[in-house]
């Protein structure tokens, strides 16, 4: 992983955005809000595993990636995981060599609309800049059109469809030029 890993930490707010720490953070909490963020979307049937994993599978999620924590009064409420294109793999897109990848973003819903979500992605698609990498993608159910308005007034772009066998709708990859 990269030396941004240690050098980054954003104030916004009274909110502090850094690289989550396995010696100092707590793995049960990170996963209580990447669940409660994702849950709207099971209630209406869209089964993202990030709506029910466990902390064993957001430990594996994270193994790989480099996992940003907003905290608010020492507790986390939102979160963004980085995946550089040699840890982003998974379909045509994820698999080029110049394309990075963000996973498992969430934002606490009593925490949303307050720019976390928007400053977890900056700080993403910084680290992605920083690294040399042209493309940052993500993908998200073909329904969720919410998602999809939000990542395309951001700058993210259709790429192409996608099966993925844990999930129960056809997911869009979206991905934005970087500088």
């Amino acid at each position: 992983m990269s030396t941004v890993q240690n050098n980054i930490f954003t104030n916004y707010n009274m909110i502090h955005i850094r690289a989550f720490d396995r010696k100092k953070d707590d793995i049960e909490e990170l996963t209580k809000v990447i669940n409660k963020s994702y849950k709207k979307l099971l209630d209406v049937g869209f089964n993202y595993l990030a709506a029910y994993q466990d902390s064993s599978v957001t430990l594996k999620r994270i193994d790989k990636a480099l996992c940003f924590i907003a905290i608010w009064d020492n507790k986390i409420i939102g979160t963004i995981s980085y995946y550089s294109p040699e840890n982003n793999k998974g379909c045509n897109w994820y698999n080029k060599s110049n394309v990075a990848g963000i996973g498992q973003f969430g934002v606490h819903p009593s925490y949303q609309s307050m720019g976390v979500g928007r400053k977890l992605l900056e700080l993403a698609e910084e680290t992605a800049t920083k690294e040399g990498v042209e493309e940052l993608a993500l993908d998200t159910a073909e329904g969720a059109s919410h998602l999809i308005k939000y990542y395309g007034d951001k700058g993210y772009r259709f790429i192409e469809y996608v099966n993925w066998e844990i999930t129960n709708y056809r997911s869009i990859v979206l991905s934005k030029k970087l500088k």
